[in-house]
């Protein structure tokens, strides 16, 4: 099926603006001259697109459809630079999944140093920005564990450390008789949204049993360490967040040389590997800079 660039443009870009007023603005056209490209193409594919918002989004097909445009925009750019031809659309735009507590921790670094490239971030729970390279709905993402995604290409980072903290006044409060089952089933913790499971895991390898604390839901890495030094709970925080105010006391460690070593995958999909190169590389050379060395 041979879909019209047009039209496609013109669904990526309400998706990206969530209006067709402002895909209108973006693209140079009517609001009119955009609901009846949307329309065409829906007529097209047999299926509807958008779900009219506000703000709008995608259907399951749009969204997939506008991760093939977008797709095709970026083998579009390689072939250019292979060809030394002008680009007068400008520079191409790649979507990827990405946990928060990466982003937050040293992704950005790795964006810097690639030219020629708008990046669409789909932030998540680091357990499952695999689904969305599943989907269809990004090209690349930074996965957990080793497992490859069927069609995706696939380098293991290293691992980033996380340190089960608390402040000094919570430890006292909630652990004053040790850091046991009886006291993590009492001690409120935090949680980044409800498919994190951080604070379980290292339960489970600390206890050996399963518990389910009470819990404050946070989705911010930075807000995590800011509620862990406010006293409102324990949490799961990555070395480089917490380092210093685990150096100057406002954190502590709730148990002693107990870190918890996440492993983590860059996964790119095959068909755009070659012209997402420069971005594997600054993935790549950045994680070897931050992470672990990943464990035989």
């Amino acid at each position: 099926m041979i879909l019209d660039p047009n039209h496609l443009s013109a669904l990526s870009s309400i998706l990206r603006h969530g209006s067709f007023e402002a895909a209108a603005t973006e693209l140079t056209v009517t609001p009119s001259a955009i609901s009846q490209r949307i329309k065409a193409l829906e007529d097209r594919v047999g299926a509807a697109l958008i779900n009219r918002g506000p703000p709008c989004t995608g259907t399951p097909a749009g969204l997939r459809i506008a991760q093939h445009a977008e797709d095709i925009g970026l083998l579009e750019a390689k072939l250019a630079r292979e060809l030394t031809l002008d680009q007068g659309t400008g520079p191409a735009r790649v979507r990827v999944a990405v946990p928060a507590d990466v982003l937050a921790t040293w992704f950005i670094d790795a964006m810097a140093q690639v030219d020629g490239l708008l990046f669409d971030l789909v932030v998540d729970d680091q357990d499952h920005s695999a689904e969305w390279l599943r989907r269809g709905e990004v090209s690349a993402a930074i996965t957990v564990g080793g497992q490859p995604v069927s069609g995706c290409d696939s380098y293991a980072l290293g691992a980033l450390r996380y340190i089960a903290t608390a402040s000094p006044a919570y430890m006292q409060q909630w652990f004053a008789e040790g850091v046991n089952e009886r006291s993590l089933a009492l001690a409120p913790c935090l949680t980044f949204n409800r498919k994190d499971n951080l604070q379980r895991t290292w339960i489970i390898e600390q206890m050996g049993c399963r518990i389910s604390p009470p819990s404050h839901f946070l989705p911010s890495p930075q807000g995590f360490v800011d509620a862990a030094i406010a006293g409102l709970g324990w949490g799961m925080n990555p070395v480089g967040l917490a380092k210093s105010a685990l150096n100057d006391g406002r954190l502590r460690p709730l148990l002693p040389d107990a870190p918890l070593d996440v492993g983590l995958t860059w996964q790119v999909g095959r068909v755009l590997s070659s012209a997402l190169v420069p971005l594997t590389r600054a993935v790549r050379q950045t994680a070897a800079k931050e992470l672990l060395p990943s464990q035989s």
